[in-house]
């Protein structure tokens, strides 16, 4: 087979090199890929934006692309399944109106009322006046949210009235772009927040491993939200009994009510999930795409072949497939990233260590990265790397990662010295 994947980014990487495992798999082509892809044995980089439909499908057509895997969650909510659908190929993604379920948090929040799926309380505003007078009755803390795509950056957990009226402002001056024309202004819950991240075909639903990202950017769970700085699964937090109600109170009832409404959904459902410190959760949100870093340390524990996975989504059998295999142990991750993430930083920096890291037993897989004309291998995000290691128990795993991620140097490196503490209790 001849796969290709879209998106830049370390869920990307992993899920080519994911592939590349695959006594299947051929070539994996990545649109438009980063340094990690483009250095990788058996991939290969093509130049293309994401949103460049015609280019992607006609490059699909004329090169015999067996499946084509959506990465990020902006051109999937810009309809890149429908489009390549009509051209014949095979897509892995929900269609445009399935993805409206992470690019409208408001649009998902009235479907989990209408499911009786748990969620925070929340109420949806269009211009900021009634959204600060609502937030007046509430108090704080609260949680402000962009209803729309923002790259993982359109929530603040707002201590403080101040706070709140800020990320209101910011919003609706456009911070975060159209992704700002409303508002979401949530209940603040206490807890553990977990990723579920599940195949469907539209008609089954199946979870794959529990994984827990540490979205702060400081170590302690302090500072601005990120995009994700670590990872580790699976998330002990999420025991067998909390996961069986997931089940049929979220994932389930998330896939009937997209049946009522007539959307065929197939591919990746995240839940994103708060356990409250009595054991019971609720939904904080739904992404309709592989979760960045947990893709990174889902798929290392994977022992079913991806692609048999996905092209039983597609061809609505995934009923019909024995239940996913999970190699025993764990996964973690940490996160490299550029000084200044997630605020300003700079690209370009030379990355060094890479083959001291891989000695150590951890897998690099490449976010923010590019190579320049000299063939370096340099910084070109605000997360640059993930450095995943893996384990028979979470010490193991954590300590693999760590020592990867200490072989690696660039100028104004940071990451997490806390990823996993948790589990290390």
């Amino acid at each position: 087979m001849k796969v290709l994947v879209i998106g830049n980014g370390g869920r990307e990487h992993a899920l080519a090199w994911k592939f590349l495992q695959s006594d299947q798999i051929q070539q994996v082509v990545c649109v438009p890929g980063n340094g990690g892809t483009a250095t990788m044995q058996g991939c290969q980089n093509l130049s293309l934006a994401v949103d460049n439909f015609v280019g992607i499908g006609e490059y699909a057509l004329s090169n015999s692309i067996d499946l084509v895997v959506v990465g990020p969650e902006s051109p999937l909510a810009e309809g890149i399944t429908d489009y390549l659908q009509n051209q014949g190929l095979m897509v892995f993604g929900p269609n445009k109106s399935g993805a409206r379920i992470e690019a409208s948090k408001a649009w998902a929040k009235a479907l989990m009322l209408e499911a009786g799926i748990p969620t925070a309380k929340a109420a949806v505003f269009t211009e900021a006046a009634s959204a600060k007078a609502y937030l007046y009755n509430q108090g704080a803390p609260i949680v402000i949210k962009a209803d729309g795509l923002a790259a993982g950056k359109g929530v603040t957990v707002a201590e403080t009235i101040s706070q709140a009226e800020e990320a209101i402002e910011a919003i609706f001056q456009g911070q975060f772009g159209s992704a700002g024309n409303s508002v979401v202004i949530e209940e603040c819950l206490r807890g553990q927040e977990i990723s579920v991240l599940a195949l469907t075909d539209g008609l089954t639903i199946r979870p794959l491993l529990p994984a827990q990202d540490h979205k702060r950017v400081g170590e302690g769970d302090t500072g601005d939200n990120t995009g994700g700085m670590g990872a580790y699964a699976p998330a002990p937090v999420a025991t067998p009994e909390l996961m069986a109600r997931v089940q049929t109170e979220v994932l389930e009832r998330t896939i009937t009510a997209l049946q009522s409404r007539g959307i065929d959904y197939r591919g990746i459902l995240y839940a994103g999930l708060m356990i409250t410190p009595d054991g019971d959760f609720r939904v904080l949100e739904f992404n309709c795409r592989f979760g960045d870093p947990e893709t990174q340390v889902i798929l290392p524990l994977l022992a079913t072949p991806l692609e048999d996975l996905m092209l039983a989504c597609i061809g609505r059998h995934l009923g019909d497939m024995p239940p996913i295999a999970w190699k025993t142990g764990a996964a973690a991750t940490v996160v490299a990233a550029s000084g200044g993430y997630p605020g300003e930083y700079v690209k370009g920096k030379v990355i060094n260590g890479f083959v001291a890291a891989d000695a150590t037993g951890a897998t690099v897989f490449h976010a923010g990265t590019r190579l320049n004309e000299f063939q370096e291998i340099v910084t070109d995000g605000g997360r640059v790397l993930n450095v995943t290691g893996l384990g028979a128990d979470f010490g193991e795993a954590i300590t693999q990662a760590y020592a990867g991620i200490r072989e690696i140097e660039f100028d104004q490196m940071y990451y997490r010295r806390d990823i996993g503490y948790r589990v290390l209790q």
